[in-house]
């Protein structure tokens, strides 16, 4: 059972058979098959692409939709699937994350039907992999300012353009696009299904990166690409679309970056009851007892405060301030641990044969994308005065 270590106040109580049943079949598939493997896909900056269709089998995909092949199981449940995924491994659940909030809820919510019955089932078992292009090279906090753009032309549109920063990008099947278009004289943003093999659609994997290695992230290119008209998300328009979806996404990363915190400790817990100097064990030292009691402080507190999040979107109550609050504090007091949980390792901790350096680099993704830190901050700090600090 997953919580044992570290549910001082009992969480587990607080879940219901089926929400623990979930959460429990996803440990394990992480223990048996991914953590096994993610040390040398980290190394290698490789994604385990064979281990998809069994994510398809265990209902992570668009967990939370209702239809088309999807599980239909509560916020919380879907919480829990990703916090057992960030366990193993950030890729693993940026993975899913991206696949279900990113873009199987908009065509899920935004769609036509035609749409979901052509997407959604093969989404849902993992046999199409979709990516989410909103971030573009110079406008990442400030979406509304992109500068990718479709065109109609009789019954496509011509979308020029790129985005950054893609995940999946280079082996997903289709790509949620958002752009901006002539809307009959006044400009707006709109959703576009761009689909592999679409020609002047190009992905490109990003070289160089120290984070997220055991994932797949690219520069998405369009030059002229026709889009059938019939591709355009029909049911929204202007950036309540992307911002729907990331405020989804932030929701279930709250929930998630807690099992790289647990990953952290439970690591450092274990080493420290083991590792001995001074003829004892390091746990044994007041120092190290206290960056264990702090680890421990903080995951309690960022699963309550994630329970309580995902029981409010189960409701319909949540708020974007509600999930901004949770996102900024978990993924800081996420890395803070990774951080910290590195040192009880001594030398040993830059090494990825142990697994704090490798959340610890992931995290570092984390702290930025979905709303960096600082945005976090700055819609928080709108919701507290009134006033809004964004840009001029």
């Amino acid at each position: 059972m997953r919580a044992a270590i570290t549910d001082l106040y009992r969480i587990e109580d607080l879940l219901s058979a089926e929400e623990r049943a979930v959460r429990d079949t996803v440990a394990a598939f992480v223990d048996r098959a991914y953590l096994p493997i993610v040390g040398r896909h980290f190394r290698d900056h490789t994604f385990p692409s064979h281990l998809i269709p069994q994510l398809g089998e265990l209902g992570v995909f668009g967990a939370t939709l209702k239809g088309y092949g999807c599980a239909g199981l509560s916020n919380v449940a879907y919480g829990l699937m990703l916090q057992e995924l960030e366990r193993g491994d950030s890729g693993l659940r940026s993975f899913a994350s991206v696949q279900g909030s990113l873009c199987m809820f908009p065509i899920w919510a935004y769609g036509s039907e035609a749409q979901k019955q052509r997407w959604l089932p093969g989404m849902a078992k993992g046999e199409l992999i979709g990516c989410f292009g909103l971030t573009e090279p110079d406008y990442g906090s400030d979406p509304g300012g992109m500068v990718t753009r479709a065109r109609r032309d009789g019954d496509d549109y011509v979308l020029n353009g790129s985005k950054m920063w893609i995940t999946n990008g280079t082996i997903a099947d289709l790509a949620i696009v958002w752009a901006k278009v002539d809307d009959g004289g006044a400009e707006s943003i709109r959703g576009f299904i761009v689909e592999k093999g679409m020609p002047g659609y190009v992905a490109k994997e990003i070289e160089g990166k120290f984070s997220l290695r055991a994932s797949y992230t690219a520069e998405l290119s369009f030059s002229d690409v026709r889009v059938p008209a019939a591709n355009m998300l029909p049911e929204v328009k202007g950036l309540k679309g992307p911002l729907s979806c990331l405020n989804k996404a932030r929701a279930g990363i709250a929930f998630a970056v807690m099992g790289a915190a647990v990953a952290c400790f439970e690591g450092a817990r274990a080493y420290s009851l083991e590792r001995k100097t001074f003829n004892k064990p390091i746990a044994g030292f007041q120092l190290t007892q206290e960056k264990l009691a702090d680890m421990l402080q903080e995951i309690v507190k960022g699963q309550l405060l994630a329970l309580r999040l995902a029981r409010l979107a189960d409701e319909g109550r949540v708020t974007p301030e509600q999930v901004s609050l949770a996102k900024r504090n978990n993924v800081k007091v996420a890395l803070d641990i990774a951080r910290v949980a590195r040192g009880v390792y001594g030398a040993n901790g830059i090494s990825d044969e142990y697994p704090p350096v490798r959340h610890m680099l992931n995290l570092e993704s984390v702290y930025t994308y979905e709303g960096t830190h600082e945005v976090h901050t700055l819609i928080l700090g709108k919701a507290i005065t009134g006033l809004n600090a964004f840009g001029n």
